[in-house]
């Protein structure tokens, strides 16, 4: 009985917490409109990149709980498929976590992605942009996306994110802000 209700207690958190879905306690992640928090961290290559490298671009900086995971792999693989159709809307894609720049290169590597991971190793950046979570006592980024116009402005958040559908939801927010700012 007791393994009955310690396992029922477990599915009752990993339920709450979405397994790496991105719920977050603090509720101060950047607001649309609000300037993006500058940064710089290392990349896969072990180099550094900031997020005013990004200035005049749009991009998509994505927070995911952790590499080779089904779906921070399956977020990454989606993200991939549709650069071309990022890059034509002149947007780029950055991914950051907390894994090291070597568990990014060997990420990129197997899963054959081009676009910049970002190591966030001591969780400074994902907690300026309130996406960490705890799961089993490790601290992990929480699976948030901002999309940041190319001014350095927050135009869009996702605080809710279902990795198989998510690059698909961020590229019509991406043409609906886009449409509407050049109509303007």
């Amino acid at each position: 009985m007791k393994l009955i209700s310690t396992v029922l207690g477990v599915l009752f958190v990993v339920g709450v917490a979405g397994v790496f879905g991105g719920a977050s306690a603090a509720g101060s992640a950047p607001a649309v409109g609000a300037a993006a928090p500058d940064f710089t961290l290392n990349s896969q290559e072990n180099k550094p990149v900031s997020l005013h490298d990004f200035k005049g671009k749009w991009i998509v900086l994505y927070f995911y709980p952790k590499d080779f995971t089904s779906g921070c792999t399956v977020e990454a693989h989606n993200f991939q498929r549709d650069l071309a159709q990022y890059e034509q809307k002149n947007a780029v894609i950055v991914g950051v976590s907390v894994q090291d720049e070597d568990s990014h290169q060997k990420f990129c590597t197997k899963e054959g992605l081009s676009f910049k991971l970002l190591a966030d190793t001591t969780q400074k950046v994902s907690s300026q942009y309130d996406s960490v979570m705890t799961y089993n006592d490790a601290k992990f980024s929480a699976r948030h996306t901002f999309l940041i116009d190319p001014q350095g402005k927050v135009q869009k958040v996702w605080l809710e994110v279902k990795p198989d559908k998510h690059s698909e939801e961020v590229l019509a927010a991406l043409t609906a802000l886009q449409g509407a700012s050049a109509s303007k």
